[in-house]
């Protein structure tokens, strides 16, 4: 294991915090993959690796949004879950200074600021979701339902039919 694996990421501390069960994994990348890439490769079933969005919705709050890696965010749905009007997608450069992570390593976990948290209803069906831990090349796989305890999140409909 390299020295780049053995060093624990913000989510990874938090959850140590917390003394929630979970489990890495690692895959060597040159930069950022898709979702479905990532799920292929760790060999999960894609409907139960998450990816992470953040948006800001009309009032300037900002959401996070956790959808399945083959999966498009429905904004109208996600600006209902939330309450807004209407939200739309952070932009990939504002992201590092928002959340401290970097887009294709964005996790739900450790943002610089916690931000309202919603993930799909679908996470539901799994004893264990998996997403992002909190850097690329690097995945946290959970209980959705500890996960929930954790940082407070909402499960909704979120994706496009």
């Amino acid at each position: 294991m390299s020295k780049e694996h053995d060093s624990k990421t913000n989510a990874m501390r938090l959850l140590d915090a917390a003394s929630l069960p979970y489990r890495t994994r690692f895959f060597e990348t040159d930069g950022a993959l898709s979702g479905v890439e990532v799920a292929s490769l760790l060999g999960l079933d894609q409907d139960s690796v998450f990816k992470t969005l953040v948006t800001q919705g009309k009032s300037g709050e900002h959401y996070v949004f956790m959808i399945p890696v083959a999966c498009e965010l429905d904004l109208k749905k996600a600006a209902r879950a939330c309450g807004e009007k209407a939200v739309a997608m952070v932009r990939s450069r504002e992201l590092l200074g928002l959340t401290g992570y970097v887009h294709g390593g964005c996790s739900p976990l450790g943002m610089k600021k916690p931000f309202p948290t919603f993930i799909d209803e679908t996470a539901s069906l799994y004893d264990q979701v998996t997403f992002s831990g909190g850097r690329i090349g690097c995945q946290i796989t959970m209980a959705p339902q500890d996960l929930a305890g954790l940082v407070g999140i909402q499960e909704a409909d979120l994706t496009v039919v």
